[in-house]
């Protein structure tokens, strides 16, 4: 029996599966295959989770969401957090047009990321964003040259590498010593003394985010105890911080993860703040995965049942350019027949992809009664999910919809084959 991870927006009705109102065999037999699906009720229910921690019961905040969007950065999902009052983490010059695209606000959009460009701080300055995440003295070094030739000054935290183990895939750990990401802790001081010199850059916070699929708090308190001390030293040289970005990370259930309820997590991680004497400082979250992951499925059709000596494979329309995790991280998504197929007999198969690759797979040793032709749901798919798509093999990228309560909305259409070489050229003769 596959593991199936609590969900909310996705259910079982008369033993067929819906996104909300809708069941996904219509939304295969209209959208065809493959096809991400998204629940706007999911989506609303993790955001508000966030923002009863957020809020105080009097309505003054305590502390404000910043979507991290690399995680799912379609537009209509980008909307209805910009109408929940959400800001954005982001780490491109392309992201930054989507939040503006998507009716997203400058002032409420962190820049992170290790490698901006020049062309890209040039974008931000002039749109006006919140602050810049900075993580270098190179880079400090740029912004600062670039908001000088503007007559900008550049809002500027520093990121910091707390050093602190998240207890993930090594992957997507970014807080120890031996990855890309921040400034070494020891150097952390020194940095902040050479950003107040410089002119055209306002120290306003301090960063850190030390990974992402995190299941247990005790990383992030460990880290949180870190920066602040770090705040307390910062003072005793003359530096104010004015806000405190915490990262995002928090995991969701892919199987039987058990991480904190989203609530329970940022007052947990919010109240220690204020128990250290620290709850004068303007606190945000960076939360990706924990909005988005569980609110999104991937449909896909069986084109072949494929019996063999050792496996039994299930090919499908959907492969490793559509739903990369699987290939990248082995990653586990619970798949699931979305119709009623109590009667058919139960086969173990591994549910695989056209591309010619032996890593093309999306789900090992599963259980299903399904026949050719049937669709399957892969659930947990929002997060790194479209977002990390490929058009490896001149496969076009899948569609998307959003459901919203019985209605469905084509949020992406399909890539043609065509869209995909039509800014290419051939030679001249």
């Amino acid at each position: 029996m596959s593991l199936i991870p609590q969900l909310n927006g996705f259910s079982i009705k008369n033993n067929n599966w819906h996104a909300e109102d809708v069941s996904l065999a219509n939304i295969a037999q209209e959208f065809g295959t493959p096809t991400y699906v998204y629940s706007r009720k999911a989506l609303t229910d993790a955001f508000n989770a966030y923002e009863a921690a957020c809020l105080r019961p009097n309505g003054d905040r305590r502390a404000r969401v910043h979507y991290a969007m690399k995680a799912n950065s379609n537009l209509a999902i980008l909307n209805v957090f910009a109408k929940l009052g959400a800001g954005f983490d982001i780490v491109s010059a392309g992201e930054l047009a989507r939040v503006l695209a998507a009716g997203g606000s400058p002032d409420k959009v962190v820049f992170s990321g290790v490698g901006k460009s020049k062309a890209e701080m040039v974008a931000a300055l002039q749109a006006g964003v919140k602050c810049f995440n900075l993580e270098s003295i190179p880079e400090l070094t740029r912004l600062n040259e670039v908001a000088g030739s503007l007559g900008i000054k550049a809002r500027i935290s520093l990121r910091v590498n707390p050093d602190v183990d998240p207890k993930t895939h090594p992957y997507i750990s970014t807080g120890l010593k031996g990855n890309k990401f921040g400034i070494a802790y020891d150097d952390v001081i020194a940095t902040y003394q050479a950003a107040a010199k410089m002119p055209f850059c306002e120290i306003v916070g301090i960063d850190c985010h030390i990974g992402s699929q995190i299941t247990e708090i005790s990383p992030y308190l460990d880290a949180l105890d870190r920066v602040l001390h770090l705040i307390t030293a910062l003072n005793g040289v003359g530096i104010k911080i004015r806000h405190l970005d915490i990262g995002g990370g928090l995991g969701i259930s892919y199987t039987n993860e058990t991480p904190p309820a989203i609530t329970d997590f940022a007052n947990t991680l919010l109240n220690h703040i204020e128990a250290k004497g620290y709850g004068h400082l303007e606190v945000l979250f960076e939360p990706g995965r924990s909005l988005v992951g569980n609110a999104g499925l991937l449909l896909t059709t069986i084109e072949y049942l494929k019996p063999g000596e050792t496996k039994n494979f299930c090919i499908v329309d959907a492969a490793m350019n559509d739903l990369m995790r699987p290939a990248m991280y082995e990653a586990y998504h619970a798949i699931v027949s979305i119709n009623d197929k109590s009667a058919s007999p139960e086969v173990t198969y591994d549910i695989v992809g056209p591309i010619c690759e032996s890593g093309d797979w999306l789900g090992r040793d599963r259980p299903l009664k399904v026949a050719q032709g049937d669709q399957l749901a892969i659930l947990s798919a929002g997060a790194y999910g479209f977002t990390m798509s490929s058009n490896y093999n001149t496969r076009g990228r899948a569609a998307e919809v959003m459901v919203d309560g019985s209605t469905v909305h084509l949020i992406r259409e399909r890539e043609s084959i065509e869209s995909l070489f039509a800014n290419e050229k051939i030679l001249p003769a």
